[in-house]
């Protein structure tokens, strides 16, 4: 399980933060990249981060949990889709790191033994 956790959350930051513009605290990743291609670009960024959803189904994730990391791949997706907007949304709002951070918090949650 610890290994599927540190490779969906490479493939997070690959998405969302894996590059850090010079002088500056702002990052992107890969979805913004592939925003700037019209169509295909949204298509496949969307589609790895619902890889990522599945990757949460089948490690266990309660549904309403993934349905609120649907609602951050859609506000992602909306967002996207406005050109220029959806550059800058793509920066500021990252819906992966968003959902690894609630599946960590519930395998973490799953780790912890049991107290009585």
């Amino acid at each position: 399980m610890a290994d599927a956790e540190r490779r969906l959350d490479a493939i997070a930051r690959l998405l969302d933060s894996a590059v850090r513009i010079p002088g500056t605290r702002i990052t992107f990743g890969a979805d913004a990249v592939l925003n700037l291609i019209p169509g295909a670009g949204l298509i496949a960024a969307k589609g790895v981060s619902a890889y990522l959803i599945w990757e949460a189904h089948r490690l266990g994730a309660p549904k309403a949990m993934l349905v609120r990391m649907a609602g951050h791949v859609c506000v992602d997706a909306v967002l996207s889709a406005i050109p220029v907007v959806g550059w800058v949304g793509d920066v500021f709002y990252r819906a992966n790191l968003k959902n690894m951070a609630l599946l960590r918090g519930h395998l973490a949650e799953r780790r912890r033994p049991a107290t009585r």
